[in-house]
């Protein structure tokens, strides 16, 4: 059978672990699937662009942020803004006298931005980042990597349902399946990046 949507790739898992007992629990091996995705694939499509006003020490990650590409300012002449350290950034701070200005530098402080010096107007900031994989649910109910990778979808949904069920004599053929998806998925996306085709990023309000 295809598996295009949520619905379809419930069915599928149960049938691939020939239950009909799993429907309250195959959910849970898709969110869990998801989260394990999203810190293994790196793809193009997951490439998010948003802009938006900073005037303040520290910034909210975007809802959806999973990994920043890029930071920068783009008033006037576009500057990067460095990552830096936790650390550094204080060390930073306290050598010059917590001052302000336009920021140089940022550093990830649990979901906020932390930046240096500390803005001394309203800027306007870039941020490139990529994205969480949009859940799959009863209202979300496909998504570009189901698109895409329907066996990334399905053998890493299978693999979480492994420790549900105790052993599976299946479970090195789901994770031999799973990486081979990933793998391949990772690989286009390096293509991608070095083949000089420009990327079309979606613009959001930040």
């Amino acid at each position: 059978m295809s598996i295009t949507t949520y619905s379809e790739l419930k069915t599928s898992i149960a049938n691939w672990l020939d239950r009909d007992d799993l429907t309250s629990v195959i959910p849970d091996f898709i969110m869990l699937a998801e989260h394990q995705m999203e810190r293994s694939i790196r793809h193009y499509k997951m490439v998010e662009r948003s802009s938006g006003a900073l005037d303040s020490q520290y910034s909210a990650v975007p809802a959806d942020w999973l990994e920043t590409i890029r930071f920068s300012i783009t008033d006037n002449n576009t500057s990067k803004v460095e990552q830096t350290t936790v650390s550094d950034l204080m060390d930073k701070r306290a050598a010059g006298l917590n001052q302000t200005g336009l920021p140089k530098f940022y550093a990830h402080v649990g979901e906020t931005f932390e930046l240096y010096p500390t803005p001394d107007q309203t800027y306007t900031i870039e941020l490139l980042y990529y994205q969480k994989i949009p859940a799959l649910s009863d209202s979300q109910t496909t998504n570009w990597l189901l698109g895409d990778a329907p066996d990334a979808y399905l053998y890493g949904s299978l693999l979480q349902a492994a420790p549900y069920l105790g052993e599976d004599e299946r479970v090195n053929v789901w994770s031999n399946l799973y990486t081979t998806a990933v793998t391949s998925l990772n690989a286009v996306n390096e293509k991608t990046r070095h083949s000089g085709t420009a990327l079309r990023m979606r613009l959001a309000a930040y």
